[in-house]
């Protein structure tokens, strides 16, 4: 038998809460994408002022996080260094912009956060925050 520890749903919403304080502190929007261990969504907020191809967008950098156990913005470096298509994983959903961070507990991957609707950098740091805030590192 095999046992695994999953993400629950409170994490997930811990991890949007601190989040979304931060997008409200600083006025911006975004949306904000938790998912498993297998990028299968669990937890999902759009702020005001979100543009709608962020909604996606969040949940895809989740999702190839997830999945890639990596960020979605080192497996987006990877593909144009070595040049090679994103398509190449069978699933459009995979996503090469920064802002999707993978969540781990006890070494392992349980699931992943993904931001998006702001600049590339703000996303990575927003989807930071969320996983330190999981992490413990806060």
């Amino acid at each position: 038998m095999h046992q695994t520890t999953q993400l629950s749903h409170a994490d997930a919403l811990k991890i949007i809460d601190v989040i979304r304080a931060e997008l409200e502190k600083e006025g911006k929007g975004a949306a904000v994408a938790v998912v498993d261990e297998h990028g299968e969504l669990l937890a999902f907020l759009r702020t005001d002022g979100c543009p709608l191809p962020s909604i996606n967008n969040a949940i895809n950098k989740a999702f190839t996080s997830a999945r890639e156990r990596k960020t979605s913005r080192s497996l987006g470096q990877a593909s144009r260094t070595d040049v090679f298509p994103m398509t190449n994983f069978g699933d459009l959903r995979y996503i090469g912009w920064g802002g999707g961070v993978p969540l781990t507990y006890e070494g392992k991957v349980v699931g992943a956060v993904g931001v998006s609707g702001l600049p590339e950098e703000e996303d990575m740091v927003l989807a930071q925050l969320g996983c330190e805030a999981f992490e413990g590192k806060d």
